[in-house]
């Protein structure tokens, strides 16, 4: 299982929040700074997510991204505003994969469109909010439920899901490993588990489920997991 350690960015600066509630932010420094330490702690994948850009559409994070890839030089994925494919290329001249949330699900054609321009390069993020699909930085629910979801999400060739249950992001409650697994045994992608991961316990009944990936986040700026051997277990 690969573990992927993120940066969520908010004015350039390395933040998290709690339940996806931006008035509820803790401010942590300089995003390049975290990807020199992961690198140094072994990480080989790192995850972003532009906060600014998921509410937004813009890329006003664009500079810390890249900053974030060339401190770090390990694979970088990043989600949060990319709406049109113009977005999506001007990141994958910098990063290695492109999340897709809220275009994906309001515009299954760009999805598309996207896929065969980009093949591998494109991932979705599927943000679970009581059952349904969360759009637009988690702020509104798509009134789609997440099998619904899934279903024409793999139709279209997309290989690599980002999962997250909003209700754990942040929260250091545990992960939602029987959501997890009824994604991984239906539906036939590279499941990234996220939102929750509090401790090491975690990290090893997700790669017992034979989970794909975890985005680490909250755990390790509060030092409730070390990194290096949340990747030494996930291996």
């Amino acid at each position: 299982m690969i573990i992927f350690p993120a940066i969520d960015l908010i004015g350039g600066k390395a933040v998290r929040l709690f339940k996806g509630d931006y008035d509820k932010k803790t401010e942590y420094g300089e995003p390049e700074t975290f990807a020199k330490i992961f690198k140094e702690s072994g990480a080989t994948h790192i995850h972003v997510v532009d906060l600014d850009g998921a509410k937004s559409g813009e890329t006003y994070n664009f500079g810390a991204v890249k900053s974030i890839k060339q401190a770090g030089g390990v694979f970088v994925e990043v989600g949060g505003g990319v709406r049109n494919a113009e977005t999506a290329e001007k990141y994958l001249a910098i990063v290695d994969r492109v999340i897709l949330g809220t275009a994906a699900v309001k515009d299954e054609g760009f999805l598309r469109e996207c896929v065969r321009a980009f093949g591998e390069k494109i991932a979705v993020g599927a943000d679970v909010k009581d059952g349904y699909i969360a759009i637009n930085g988690w702020t509104e629910s798509s009134g789609l439920k997440l099998f619904d979801f899934l279903d024409g999400v793999i139709k279209t060739g997309v290989k690599t899901v980002i999962c997250t249950d909003v209700s754990k992001d942040g929260a250091m409650q545990g992960t939602n490993l029987s959501l997890y697994e009824a994604v991984s045994e239906k539906f036939p992608v590279n499941l990234i588990a996220s939102g929750g991961v509090s401790d090491i316990d975690d990290v090893k009944r997700l790669k017992d489920a034979g989970i794909y990936g975890a985005i680490i986040g909250k755990a390790y700026y509060s030092g409730s997991i070390d990194l290096k051997t949340a990747i030494r277990v996930a291996k």
